[in-house]
């Protein structure tokens, strides 16, 4: 079956935009195989289809330098916001995951060979830890920049990254890699091994990986500030700090907490995994994928700030006499405060353990109709520690009965702390599990008309279990609640593909899903491609879509943070301020619509281009008001903004809370541009978003940057140049552009400067066997650039690179 010029001008600009490539087919084959293609459940020949999608190969993923799924998909142009990586020290629980269009990074559905993952992290958690997945096992990625609840369900709002892994390979290959920042910290190594072998008809592969990710402290990067936190070493009583004769003097000083923060977390991966697939008969086969990987991770922040309120009446008044106000009266409370660095720097650990496999049968009927059915299971348990956890209410009692020991000033022995109860290590548990069974039948009528057509049944449950001590509210942490809940939802859906007329075809799909929590929700999704030649095609797809409300937002108690935020009263000592977050089992699914309309061109032989407009608007949003912008109606005299997030209005933030309702709302909009130009010995390729808007509660975020909110830069960009100077030698070079943006900080504007990364590599095939790669990431070592209210280090970590210039090399060898 010849392939026509269109067919072959989407491949190209599809793989050259990633710089790789996509299956090629032989004008000399007179049958094809069939794919099913990310964003469709309908086998096809070829990738003409009018959802865009993006493909990443392992080739390009290994020549780059890449290490995990995260580290590729935050690099997209596509991708905004925040999300978390290695990077993120505060709160991050040691997970990584994708935040496409910026929308949420529990709106983009994760899948694993086209099957749901299961949520992963350290207990009821929202979305996929992309740390579960090892890099090795990964043959390519296809990222869907399209709504897709209609084919997929729920969670698939902005988009899907579907990740696909190596089947039916033969022979053993070994790799070792290692990276280390240009200071001479960070330093990463790796190892994994792949082994495939055929039999009689069947394949099995078996795989096993190792990864080590180093640590960076802040204070080691020129471009980080020193911290300045309220919270001093030696104490202070009323906002006034010991003079070490038993009086006490205004503070002058702050505590720098960089010393003791990551910027680089450190994590330890350990991953197996395998594939299976046999004939059982000429018809019908089968298949098996088991995956197993370990995630030892670590944070480390700065020691304990312990924050407690005195009783005056229980303290001596030779402390307490000197805190009387003009009339002679001494108040009923002093706060003291305190940096715990006699107890160490906190160091969060995690340990999770994330099981899952997923077998299935495959089969070809008469009419050439292919069916399957499946069982996947998934399940993720986490133990993580919390070490010099600080005991709020032994602390109190004890300043109470040894009170020259806390406001001398002076250090406290470490083993006092130990024999006084009032340091400890928290211990918290959690876990997530995930059943799918699934059935679907496919396949293309004499008249050529595509279809599918299946049922599902998926339960999720999801778990955590903070420490005793958290729970009650003794810690000097934030109080937590226990969370715990689970949900079944049954599914049927159907797809078509007609081919009207030799130049238009329309695919539309429908699905129906009922879920034990909220009741039963529609979505439908109707797409159309036209051809006006071999060289150029229109395409579009109207869609609608929904996300369920997860456990974690249903079952989830009350859940103390400490954001930072700009408190319009001045009453806060610091930036970091305690909100109280909650769930809401009332919760209804958020619902959506979605746009994408485009064109494919060929321009001339190997000059391809698309040009794609993308919209999203999201109603019913599940989330939270901006505390922020609620702090400052209140502040401007509206009890309703005081109200809703439980303040007064003489700026008493003591019980600030956050409830998820349903009242939120999205919209967003942009191009997405690639251009690619492929000769023999060289290709080019220019993957560019354009950012028209982007709101959230009717608040315009487009070209803005947030400590909270993230970036939502107006134009990003990737340029790649892959030059084959041999036939064993490549270059490889990639620009990574974030164009400026512009926010506030305590009234004040600021804006950030555009920003290039600029990576370079080179593969060398020694032999047919050996090969090395190697190269530079962030080549000119450029620094973040400055966020005043940035979530950690003055920046934006999951945007910008805060490590700096980094080596990495690796080396495969394969028999």
């Amino acid at each position: 079956m010849k392939k026509s010029q269109l067919s072959l001008a989407v491949t190209s600009a599809v793989s050259l935009i990633t710089s790789m490539q996509v299956m090629a087919v032989e004008s000399s084959i007179e049958e094809i195989e069939k794919i099913q293609i990310t964003g469709s459940r309908i086998n096809r020949t070829d990738m003409e289809t009018a959802s865009p999608v993006t493909v990443i190969t392992s080739d390009f993923i290994a020549q780059s330098g890449y290490t995990s799924v995260a580290e590729i998909l935050s690099t997209q142009p596509a991708a905004a916001g925040m999300s978390l990586g290695s990077s993120s020290n505060n709160g991050s629980g040691g997970s990584s995951t994708v935040n496409l269009r910026g929308m949420g990074e529990n709106r983009t559905l994760v899948l694993l060979n086209g099957r749901r993952m299961v949520s992963s992290g350290t207990g009821a958690d929202s979305s996929v830890d992309l740390n579960t997945i090892p890099v090795a096992m990964i043959q390519s990625i296809e990222i869907l920049k399209d709504g897709a609840s209609a084919v997929y369900g729920s969670d698939a709002i902005s988009g899907v990254v579907n990740i696909i892994t190596k089947k039916n390979y033969e022979g053993t290959s070994i790799s070792i890699e290692g990276s280390q920042a240009a200071q001479g910290d960070g330093t990463s190594s790796g190892m994994s091994i792949l082994h495939g072998m055929d039999f009689s008809n069947g394949n099995l592969v078996v795989g096993a990986q190792y990864s080590k990710r180093g640590e960076v402290i802040q204070s080691d990067r020129d471009h980080v500030d020193s911290g300045c936190s309220s919270f001093v070493p030696e104490g202070s009583l009323g906002g006034k700090t010991p003079t070490g004769d038993g009086g006490f003097e205004d503070r002058d000083h702050c505590y720098d907490y960089t010393n003791d923060s990551y910027a680089q977390t450190p994590n330890e991966l350990i991953s197996l995994f395998s594939s299976f697939n046999t004939e059982i008969d000429a018809d019908t086969q089968f298949n098996i994928d088991l995956m197993y990987t370990r995630r030892n991770s670590d944070q480390q922040m700065a020691p304990q700030p312990a924050n407690i309120d005195l009783d005056t009446s229980k303290l001596d008044t030779q402390y307490t006499d000197q805190f009387k106000d003009e009339n002679g009266m001494t108040p009923d409370e002093l706060n003291y405060r305190r940096r715990m660095v006699d107890a160490g720097p906190r160091i969060y650990e995690q340990t999770t353990d994330t099981y899952r496999f997923s077998l299935g049968l495959e089969g070809l009927l008469d009419n050439d109709a292919t069916w399957d059915v499946s069982v996947t299971y998934g399940r993720n348990d986490s133990v993580d520690k919390v070490q010099n956890s600080i005991h709020a209410g032994n602390m109190e009692a004890d300043i109470y009965v040894n009170q020259d020991v806390w406001f001398s000033g002076e250090s406290i022995d470490t083993a006092y702390l130990q024999d006084a109860g009032i340091m400890y290590t928290e211990s918290n548990k959690g876990g997530n599990e995930q059943f799918i069974m699934a059935a679907g039948l496919s396949g293309i009528t004499e008249f050529d008309l595509g279809y599918a057509v299946g049922i599902e049944n998926r339960f999720e449950s999801g778990f955590y279990t903070p420490d005793l001590i958290t729970q009650a509210g003794e810690s000097t942490a934030a109080q937590q609640d226990p969370t715990s809940g689970n949900y079944s939802v049954q599914s049927v859906y159907a797809e078509l593909s007609l081919p009207v007329t030799d130049e238009l075809a329309v695919e539309a799909a429908t699905r129906f899903d009922n879920y034990s929590t909220f009741g039963s929700a529609m979505t439908w999704k109707l797409g159309a491609t036209y051809r006006f030649n071999d060289s150029f095609m229109l395409r579009s797809v109207v869609a609608t879509g929904f996300r369920a409300p997860n456990v974690s937002e249903l079952y989830s108690g009350n859940s103390g943070s400490f954001d930072y935020l700009d408190d319009p009263w001045g009453n806060a000592q610091d930036a970091q301020i305690l909100v109280n977050y909650a769930g809401d089992k009332d919760l209804q699914p958020e619902e959506s619509e979605s746009l994408t309309f485009g064109a494919v061109w060929e321009i001339s032989s190997g000059l391809s281009t698309t040009l794609d407009y993308w919209s999203f608007n999201i109603t019913d949003a599940i989330s939270r008001l901006n505390v922020q912008t609620q702090m400052n109606e209140c502040y401007a005299g509206s009890q309703e903004a005081c109200d809703s997030i439980n303040i007064a209005m003489d700026g008493n933030l003591d019980n600030m809370t956050s409830t998820l309702t349903n009242i939120g709302s999205q919209k967003t909009s942009g191009i997405d541009w690639n251009i690619s130009f492929r000769q023999e010995s060289y290709k080019v390729a220019l993957d560019t978003t354009y950012l028209i808007n982007f709101e959230e509660d009717d608040v315009s975020y487009d070209g803005t940057i947030d400590g909270n909110m993230g970036g939502y830069s107006k134009l990003k960009a990737n340029l790649s140049v892959d030059v084959n100077l041999t036939d064993d030698f490549t270059l490889l070079y990639n620009a990574q552009y974030i164009q400026g943006m512009d926010g506030e900080n305590n009234g004040n504007s600021y804006a950030t400067d555009d920003v290039v990364y600029h990576n370079v590599s080179a593969a060398i095939n020694m032999n047919n066997q050996w090969s090395i790669n190697g190269g530079v990431k962030n080549l000119l070592d450029t620094d973040p650039e400055y966020v005043p209210d940035g979530n950690d280090m003055n920046t934006i970590p999951s945007l910008y690179d805060v490590v700096g210039r980094t080596f990495f090399i690796s080396t495969s060898y394969k028999f």
